[in-house]
């Protein structure tokens, strides 16, 4: 049954200070109930910090949403802990729903083919980032805040159509995303009373989309995302958000499920 807003939540966001990360915490705070409170997390504090202001000006700011800013680089063994620990001391008992976006992800080299990655080294550093430190946190946040009576939990993977397609050029991060995906669905089937979402954006306009039509390495797949600028297929960040909200209060899909923007 679709519902007009999400609760008094408690969301965590992870690449919130811009892009698609920054469009969900500006349109999640029209949707919670006073006395929520948002954990932002990024690794630029100046672009986390002027999204905290604009949050606390709004009218939700001043209806009593609090953000709370947790500067970090999540490639890194702390990164996941003080994320938890943040999310921890700014709960209080009044919240009723956890919300985690696991947003924060990176394209990798996409200038390198598969048989050019004989380093082990620069393969751990893209999946650290990319992939455990999205295990460990989720874990984190699922340990400390466990199933209650009254407390609905919901954890959003922002995934891709490169989780289930392969991309010349992009094996580092068609594996991250298809590793991501299938951990999220290996978390439903454990946890039913978690809801679930993998939600493919679709192509926006934003600082990664513009890397891969730069730097991708297989010239059809770097053709390809060109083409999608000239013929105004890229969406804004807003447009896709808009669509994950409405997944989110509509709140029918099937936990685990992997949703496309143009499926929705």
């Amino acid at each position: 049954m679709s519902s007009s807003d999400l609760g008094r939540a408690l969301c965590i966001i992870t690449g919130a200070s811009r892009g698609f990360g920054r469009a969900v915490a500006v349109q999640l705070s029209r949707l919670m109930k006073p006395g929520s409170v948002f954990v932002l997390t990024a690794r630029s504090g100046d672009d986390l910090r002027a999204l905290q202001e604009e949050l606390s000006g709004s009218e939700a700011g001043k209806a009593g949403l609090r953000a709370v800013c947790v500067v970090t680089d999540l490639g890194q063994k702390e990164g996941p802990e003080s994320i938890v620990k943040a999310a921890v001391e700014a709960s209080t008992e009044e919240i009723d729903h956890i919300i985690l976006i696991n947003n924060a992800a990176s394209l990798g080299d996409i200038s390198r083919f598969t048989k050019d990655f004989t380093t082990m080294a620069d393969v751990d550093s893209y999946l650290s980032f990319n992939f455990s430190s999205c295990l460990c946190l989720t874990a984190g946040i699922l340990q400390k805040f466990p199933q209650r009576p009254g407390l609905k939990r919901t954890v959003v993977n922002v995934s891709s159509k490169c989780a289930v397609q392969p991309c010349s050029s992009w094996v580092l991060y068609c594996s991250g995303k298809a590793a991501r995906h299938m951990m999220f669905k290996v978390l439903a089937q454990e946890e039913p009373d978690l809801r679930v979402l993998n939600y493919s954006p679709g192509p926006m306009d934003t600082a990664m989309l513009e890397e891969g039509r730069l730097r991708t390495g297989d010239p059809s797949l770097k053709k390809f995302i060109s083409d999608m600028y000239l013929e105004e297929k890229v969406l804004t960040c807003e447009e896709s958000c808009a669509k994950m909200m409405k997944l989110l209060l509509e709140d029918n899909y099937t936990s685990g499920d992997h949703i496309d923007v143009f499926e929705v």
